[in-house]
C-alpha cells in the first residue's frame, strides 16, 4: 500500500475512532449529578459539589499526563499509546457502572484522566504523515469527527440512561470505548513523510521547553489555547438558567439542549473549510482572525432579549471557533520539527484543559456577582486581548525577521 492511501486508511479509521471516543466522552454529562443522587439521600448543594469535581478532576489529571505520553509517543511511535488510552478508558467507563459511593466515581474519573489525551494524541499522529500544505483541510476533516462525537454524545447518552438507566449507560458505553481502541489496533498502521525525518531522532524535555520559548508565535499559539478554552466553557455551566431568564421555566432542558448543541453545528459546518482557507493564506493569519471573531460575535450574547437571538449568537460562535482548533493543530506541524510534535500537542492539550478547569469556574464567579451577561463581556474582552496578543506576537516576528535579512545583506556587501 502507497503512503498516500495509507495516510487516507489512518485518517479514516482515525475520524470513526475520534467520533467514539468523544461521543462515549460526552455521553455521561447529561446525567453525572443524576447518578450521585443515587448514592444516597443527599442535599442539593453536595450533589452540585461533587458533581463539579467528578467533572472537573478528569482534566486535572489530563495537564498532568498529556506532555508525559505526547513524550513517550515521539520516542516509541504513536500506535501503542492509542491503543493504551482506548482501552483504559473503556475499563474506567465499565467499572463506573459498579460504584456504590461518589468516592470510587471520583477516584475513577481521575484514573480517566490519564488516558484521556486521545483526541489529541490521535491529532500528533495524523499530523506526521499529512503534508504540510494540505494539513489544515486534513486535521479539519479530523476534527469533524470529534464535533460530530460530542453532538450526538450527550443525546444518546440521555436516551441511553432513561432507557435501560445510569450504571448500564456507563457499561455501554465503555463498549464504544473498546471499539474505538480495538479500531486502532486492528486498522491503524503508522508511518511517517519520506523527506521529513528529522536530523536528530530524539530531543530532552528541556530542547522542547526551549525551542517553544525560542518561537514567541508557537508559545503565544499554545497560550491562546488555553485562553479560547476558558472562553468557550464559562459561560457552560450557566447556559440553562441564562435561558431560563430569556425564555422562563418552560420547556428549559430542551431549548437549553438546542443552545448547546448550535455551536457544535456551526463548528460542524465551517472547520474543515476553515482548514482549506489557512492552507492557502497562512495559519498564523487565519487563527488571528478566527480569535478576533470569536470575540466579535461573542458579545452580542449580552444583550439578547430572545433565545432565538441567543441561538444565532451561538451558532456564529461555533463558526469562528469551529476553525481555531485543526489551523491551530496546522500551525504546530509546521513550527515544530516532527521529532517533538507529540510532546508539544501535549502541552497544548494540557493547557486546553486547564482552561477547561478554570473557564466554568470563572463564569459561575462573574456570574454570581456581575450577573450572567457580565460573563459575555469579560469572555468578549479576552478573546479579543488574545487576538491582539496574537497580531502583535506575529507582527513582531515578522519585523525581526525583515531586521535580520537586511542585516545578513548589509554583511554580505561590506
Amino acid at each position: 500500500m502507497d503512503q498516500e492511501k495509507l495516510a487516507k486508511r489512518n485518517l479514516a479509521i482515525m475520524w470513526f475512532a475520534n467520533f467514539f471516543i468523544a461521543g462515549s466522552m460526552t455521553m455521561v454529562m447529561p446525567f453525572l449529578s443524576l447518578y450521585i443522587e443515587t448514592f444516597g439521600n443527599f442535599s442539593d448543594e453536595y450533589v452540585k459539589n461533587w458533581a463539579g469535581w467528578t467533572f472537573a478532576i478528569t482534566f486535572v489529571t489530563a495537564i498532568i499526563f498529556s506532555p508525559i505520553w505526547g513524550r513517550i509517543g515521539d520516542r516509541f511511535g504513536r500506535k501503542p499509546i492509542l491503543v493504551m488510552m482506548g482501552f483504559g478508558l473503556a475499563l474506567s467507563v465499565f467499572l463506573m457502572g459498579f460504584v456504590t459511593s461518589v468516592i470510587q466515581l471520583f477516584i475513577l474519573r481521575l484514573l480517566m484522566g490519564i488516558f484521556a489525551g486521545f483526541i489529541s494524541t490521535s491529532q500528533a499522529l495524523i499530523s506526521t504523515q499529512t503534508p504540510k500544505k494540505v494539513s489544515g483541510r486534513v486535521l479539519g476533516t479530523l476534527q469533524t469527527g470529534t464535533v460530530t462525537g460530542t453532538l450526538t454524545g450527550p443525546l444518546l447518552g440521555g436516551i441511553l440512561a432513561d432507557w435501560i438507566g445510569f450504571a448500564q449507560a456507563f457499561q455501554y458505553t465503555a463498549i464504544t470505548l473498546f471499539i474505538a481502541g480495538l479500531c486502532v489496533l486492528i486498522g491503524v498502521r503508522e508511518t511517517r513523510l519520506a523527506g521529513e525525518k528529522e536530523e536528530k531522532e530524539s530531543y530532552s524535555r528541556k530542547e522542547v521547553l526551549q525551542h517553544i520559548i525560542r518561537h514567541p508565535m508557537l508559545l503565544m499559539v499554545l497560550i491562546i489555547s488555553m485562553f479560547v478554552q476558558i472562553a468557550h466553557f464559562s459561560i457552560q455551566p450557566i447556559l440553562a438558567l441564562y435561558v431560563a431568564e430569556l425564555n422562563g421555566p418552560a420547556n428549559i432542558a430542551f431549548i437549553s439542549g438546542i443552545a448547546f448543541s448550535v455551536t457544535g453545528l456551526g463548528n460542524l459546518l465551517m472547520t474543515r473549510r476553515w482548514g482549506m482557507i489557512a492552507d492557502k493564506v497562512g495559519y498564523d493569519k487565519v487563527l488571528i482572525l478566527l480569535v478576533i471573531l470569536a470575540a466579535v460575535v461573542y458579545f452580542p450574547g449580552a444583550l439578547v432579549n430572545e433565545v432565538w437571538q441567543l441561538v444565532i449568537v451561538r451558532f456564529l460562535l461555533g463558526v469562528t471557533l469551529g476553525g481555531i482548533i485543526p489551523v491551530r493543530m496546522a500551525y504546530i506541524r509546521q513550527a515544530a520539527p516532527i521529532a517533538i510534535q507529540g510532546e508539544v500537542l501535549g502541552y497544548n492539550t494540557s493547557l486546553r484543559f486547564l482552561g477547561n478547569v478554570i473557564g466554568p469556574v470563572m463564569g459561575g464567579l462573574i456570574a454570581g456577582y456581575y450577573g450572567i451577561a457580565s460573563v459575555f463581556y469579560v469572555t468578549s474582552a479576552l478573546l479579543l486581548a488574545s487576538g491582539i496578543a496574537l497580531f502583535l506576537t506575529k507582527w513582531k516576528e515578522e519585523h525581526s525577521n525583515e531586521k535580520s535579512v537586511v542585516q545578513k545583506e548589509s554583511t554580505k556587501q561590506a
